[in-house]
């Protein structure tokens, strides 16, 4: 099977994440600016999540530029990354609404854990079905970024029982470190056909 139904599928799902999450944003009650007050936590854990799901589609976008043929396999390593991602407006919401407490803030970097790792499963998924000598197999090489994020966020799932700010500066800082764009598929594919 091609690779564009995958993707087109995936970019449906990614894109209806989004316009969940911006639904949740609930317009305030009165006129002055002071009613935007309550309605902060909401929006910056918007602002997050959003980031997030951001750098999930174009790291997505680019990791299936590698691949030659779906295989069953994927499709089920792609569909069990889509069913972390989906669950972004969940923790997303209830983070917002309760002002980033502890629990909420714990159970979001869950969220971002296991989208962390189903990613991880998609992409060595990828690279056993397309071989050792894969291109993506080059363009990720060691992968610090991909072996780093999960272990922040696992120190950020139980920072934030103690300090939920901290726990949120933690996952702020793994946005950040994935928005700095990658170049190493680029790289690689260039590579192939030059």
């Amino acid at each position: 099977m091609g690779k564009s139904r995958l993707e087109a599928f995936s970019d449906g799902v990614i894109a209806i994440i989004i316009t969940i999450m911006v639904l949740e944003l609930k317009v305030p009650k009165g006129e002055n600016i002071e009613a935007l007050g309550p309605l902060i936590p909401v929006f910056l854990s918007y602002v997050l999540s959003f980031i997030y799901v951001g750098i999930y589609w174009n790291n997505h976008h680019h990791m299936l530029h590698t691949v030659q043929k779906v295989s069953g396999r994927i499709l089920w390593a792609n569909l069990h990354l889509l069913f972390w991602l989906s669950l972004f407006p969940f923790a997303t919401g209830w983070m917002g609404e309760n002002h980033f407490a502890s629990a909420p803030s714990a159970f979001y970097g869950v969220v971002l854990l296991m989208a962390a790792i189903a990613y991880f499963v998609l992409q060595q998924t990828i690279i056993k079905s397309q071989g050792r000598e894969s291109l993506l197999q080059k363009a990720i090489g060691s992968d610090w970024k991909g072996k780093s994020s999960p272990l922040i966020y696992i120190v950020a799932i139980f920072t934030a029982f103690w300090s939920h700010w901290i726990s949120q500066g933690l996952y702020v800082t793994v946005a950040l470190v994935w928005l700095v764009p990658d170049r190493r598929i680029e790289k690689v594919l260039a590579g192939k056909e030059g």
